[in-house]
């Protein structure tokens, strides 16, 4: 199979990982790309699986020395993604998922171009965001404010996306998530395509 580049976004609460987990047994050989950051880490949370925790110093290290394809600083604390196990991916013919904010998936397109397909994954409404944020309990008022508020933000960039899923239903959206990233791996930059015509039109 082909490899290619899906990069997911969507406020706090979304259900992003939920439908990826929904979703693994139906979209092929695949590498989540598991993001780096400085944040403590939360109560079940495992170190290498949810994510790379660091300190700061280490990540400041590791702009320095250019190891990141895209990083930010979100509610005080840097998140970002380390480069070479998605190349080591690619080169594997996996899809390599990223589960990135907006400011990401920006930069992620700036240095992978018209190979990246993008989805934003949000619930119908902002009252059923902020519920399921307080249902789940992980989170201070004060912190889930601060999520309310960047969501609020990040919606304004919804045209940036290739596709929205609106996860109302876990099933359905389970299911436009796979097809986008079955058509995905079929999606040809445009150096592939230039190079196609080039060898269709040679004699």
């Amino acid at each position: 199979m082909s490899s290619a580049i899906l990069v997911l976004s969507g406020p706090s609460g979304a259900g992003k990982s939920t439908i990826i987990d929904a979703a693994s047994s139906e979209i092929g050989e695949y590498y989540f790309s598991v993001s780096t950051t400085t944040r403590e880490a939360r109560d079940g949370e495992i170190d290498g699986v949810d994510y790379n925790f660091v300190s700061k110093d280490e990540f400041e290290k590791g702009i320095d020395d250019g190891d990141f394809l895209e990083y930010a600083k979100v509610h005080d604390n840097y998140y970002g993604t380390s480069l070479k196990p998605v190349k080591e991916a690619l080169s594997a013919g996996k899809l390599v998922i990223f589960d990135i904010d907006v400011q990401g998936h920006r930069l992620v397109k700036e240095a992978m171009g018209d190979r990246v397909v993008s989805a934003f994954i949000t619930p119908p409404t902002l009252k059923e965001l902020e519920s399921r944020l307080y249902s789940r309990g992980s989170d201070n008022s004060d912190i889930i404010e601060k999520r309310v508020q960047n969501a609020k933000d990040e919606i304004k960039a919804i045209d940036e996306y290739d596709y929205v899923i609106i996860n109302d239903n876990i099933q359905r959206a389970k299911e436009s998530f796979v097809s986008i990233a079955k058509a995905s791996r079929l999606k040809w930059s445009k150096r592939k395509r230039d190079e196609f015509v080039k060898g269709w039109l040679t004699l």
